[in-house]
């Protein structure tokens, strides 16, 4: 009788502890989404039991990763073209494609910086300002719209010299706001995160000086929560994550494929 119980408490410990992985989903999020996902995942956990572990980083170098098999259920792209290229190679969910947001730049200082921005772009000409930060263009896409601006704008070649280059937008504000940069061309969501609003001050660029910065995210085709995941992208497509996602400065497409 014992031996049974045991055996049964042990059947029941495996059930749980299976439930408990299966109520996990693991993302790959661009960098501009950080203060924006802690919300949502905390909503959605709250809302549904399942937990989210979220990594940010820039959007190319997850796309490398998730080609060499990396354990991810979603993939939130700062792009469209890394998961459409997911897609082409048959390692995503069939029908998952969503374009959620459409993200915007600015050109961020610290506080207390005496840099006068009413001059938009062009201010980045001041010879007083040495470093200027931007996401590195080979696989950040906030990286290539602030190189498509600095040349729409004609100062490229005037600033290149003084880039300093972040592995993702995230880093890219860090480094302008720990002063390692004067000025920096950042995600508008990262201007209007709590962790930088009080800090400093900013100027939008104006979208027509670089290509729409259009966000997606896929399920992956190796994900073991799929149900799960797509319970995720249903939450996201609802009206209260389509207005906090508007509250961090994004354009939301609720109605696109």
């Amino acid at each position: 009788m014992r031996v049974s119980r045991v055996a049964s408490l042990f059947t029941l410990t495996l059930a749980l502890a299976t439930s408990a992985r299966a109520q996990q989903l693991t993302v790959a999020a661009a960098a501009d989404l950080q203060s924006a996902m802690q919300e949502l995942t905390a909503r959605f956990q709250k809302e549904t039991g399942t937990a989210v572990r979220v990594a940010y980083g820039s959007s190319g170098n997850f796309y490398q990763q998730l080609l060499n098999g990396a354990p991810f259920d979603l993939f939130f792209s700062a792009n469209l073209d890394y998961p459409k290229k997911l897609e082409a190679a048959g390692l995503t969910e069939p029908g998952s494609f969503y374009r959620y947001a459409n993200g915007k730049i600015v050109i961020w200082v610290e506080k207390d910086s005496t840099i006068d921005l009413r001059g938009g772009l062009k201010t980045l000409l001041n010879p007083g300002i040495k470093k200027i930060a931007i996401a590195n263009p080979e696989h950040a896409p906030y990286g290539q719209a602030a190189v498509a601006a600095l040349k729409q704008e004609g100062i490229y070649d005037q600033v290149s010299a003084r880039f300093v280059t972040g592995e993702n937008i995230s880093q890219t504000a860090s480094f302008v706001a720990s002063g390692a940069a004067d000025v920096g061309i950042i995600a508008l969501s990262l201007a209007l995160s709590s962790d930088l609003r009080d800090k400093g001050r900013y100027v939008a660029i104006p979208a027509d000086d670089y290509p729409p910065i259009e966000q997606a995210c896929v399920i992956m085709r190796s994900s073991k929560a799929k149900a799960a995941a797509q319970k995720f992208l249903d939450f996201l497509r609802g009206s209260e994550a389509q207005k906090l996602l508007r509250s961090y400065g994004f354009e939301t497409t609720p109605t696109s494929p």
